[in-house]
């Protein structure tokens, strides 16, 4: 029942691995938690959340046609069904994850950092796809759940493995590492970012470093040379027996950005990995995301593969919804579209700073303006009220002329912008999503981010129907 796709599971490896009891000899070639995005001939996992008890999905996973991992046969449902009962399906899962860890030869990259895990680990995903059978973690799957859910889902025969691990507290990544086992290590950088559980950026670094807990004295750690935490970083890993590389436009770098020309539609990289010197052009603009292709490209020498491969597989790349994907919206005239900026999965004043640089290098369409549209900053602790406010010098050294906030931290940038470059202020992104599509004009650049939390997709989406709208609009004025 794996529908032709290559088999990651049997029932009995999968009872064997879990100590439970299979039920009929089922296959899996998937694993899911989510059955609106469940395949047939996966592996449905029934996690019992504090909203939802997955329990409550399990027939409507067997009529998809996927075999279902749980911890009680639920009411309506033939014990002869493709199952697989466990004690707890949560432990079950984790122990699914070890155990494809543990048969696997593939080689295990690993990737945490204040910000840029997510694009990091896409970019990995590609560069060794080009080299192997790769797999890597979807979406943003770097927690609790998500790393074991990763590692289960991996074929046994995989060349690769790209992980990407995340963190609100301390404590979380160690166990996390721990699964995984990375051979090499990245950490993308370290900053104030997810303060609300820590006392201080040095104890965020200490959190980071975890991602050593699990690697063995051959393990490498590739960390960014120009962030102040390196020496930190450095030490916590020599203390493992970890060996360290670094990235960035330190002089000391295993892998040097030598130059970066920036533009609005990616940036050219000239660089050194380890001696080697590589030219090439990024399709995603932003000089933070160069010194990541960076760390990339490092993780592949140290790991073996040819960067000239990778380097291919790295200008293909192009961004992704809320990551920066861009569109362009008629709004009347053609010629001179608005230019939408998706930025609406997270965001961070490191995050939200970059952005904005990329957003200074759009030149708006005749009559146009750069238009931010700006949610909460989650998660930043005590001095979150400040961290919002400070992002105004910013946003005038971007030359965005009009700000639009929802959410009460972003009262305070609100409050920050001069007179004549604020925007409305709504309570939330439902208000604002309103708001902002009345007030665009052709020739307009637009950028919305916030944390995932603010759901600042609501806003996309209006902006992405605004066509429809005004057609409607139009055809029912004649």
């Amino acid at each position: 029942m794996s529908g032709g796709q290559a088999v990651i599971w049997t029932a009995k490896e999968a009872a064997a691995a879990t100590g439970g009891v299979a039920r009929c000899g089922w296959t899996a070639a998937g694993i899911s938690i989510d059955t609106r995005a469940l395949k047939k001939g996966e592996l449905f996992v029934a996690l019992k959340g504090d909203a939802r008890d997955g329990h409550e999905f399990v027939k409507d996973a067997l009529e998809k046609g996927a075999a279902c991992l749980v911890s009680r046969i639920p009411e309506g449902v033939d014990e002869s069904a493709p199952l697989l009962v466990v004690k707890d399906t949560f432990m079950a899962l984790q122990d699914l994850g070890r155990a494809s860890r543990y048969r696997t030869g593939a080689k295990i990259i690993a990737v945490t950092g204040s910000v840029g895990k997510t694009g990091t680990k896409e970019m990995l995903a590609a560069a060794f796809g080009a080299l192997g059978q790769t797999h890597a973690s979807k979406a943003s799957h770097n927690n609790h759940w998500g790393v074991p859910l990763s590692l289960a889902g991996m074929h046994a025969g995989c060349d690769y493995g790209v992980f990407e691990i995340g963190m609100n507290h301390p404590g979380e990544i160690g166990p996390l590492s721990r699964m995984a086992q990375p051979h090499v290590a990245i950490i993308t950088t370290v900053a104030g970012v997810h303060m609300e559980h820590f006392e201080s950026v040095r104890q965020i670094a200490d959190a980071k470093a975890e991602i050593f807990e699990g690697m063995d004295h051959s393990g490498i750690a590739v960390l960014n040379r120009d962030n102040e935490w390196f020496a930190h970083l450095k030490a916590k890993a020599e203390t493992q027996g970890v060996k360290v590389y670094g990235f960035g436009d330190h002089d000391e770098s295993d892998a040097r950005l030598v130059d970066c020309l920036e533009a609005a539609n990616g940036s050219r990289i000239k660089a050194k990995i380890m001696g080697e010197d590589v030219v090439f052009t990024l399709l995603m603009p932003g000089y933070h995301i160069a010194l990541n292709a960076l760390a990339v490209l490092l993780a592949v020498k140290l790991a073996g593969g040819d960067v000239r491969k990778a380097v291919k597989a790295l200008e293909k790349i192009e961004p992704i919804a809320g990551r920066g994907l861009r569109e362009y919206i008629n709004i009347g005239d053609p010629k001179n579209p608005v230019t939408l900026i998706d930025e609406s999965y997270n965001a961070s004043p490191v995050a939200m700073k970059a952005a904005f640089k990329v957003l200074a290098l759009i030149d708006p369409g005749r009559g146009g303006r750069r238009i931010a549209v700006l949610g909460d900053m989650l998660e930043l602790g005590k001095d979150s009220p400040k961290m919002h406010a400070d992002l105004a010098l910013p946003l005038q050294a971007a030359d965005v002329q009009l700000v639009y906030t929802c959410g009460p931290l972003m009262k305070n940038l609100h409050n920050a912008m001069p007179q004549d470059r604020r925007g409305a202020h709504g309570k939330d992104s439902v208000e604002l999503a309103s708001i902002v599509p009345d007030v665009l004009t052709p020739g307009d650049v637009v950028m919305v981010k916030g944390s995932h939390g603010s759901k600042m997709g609501l806003v996309v989406e209006a902006l992405r129907t605004l066509p429809d709208k005004l057609r409607k609009k139009v055809d029912n004025a004649l």
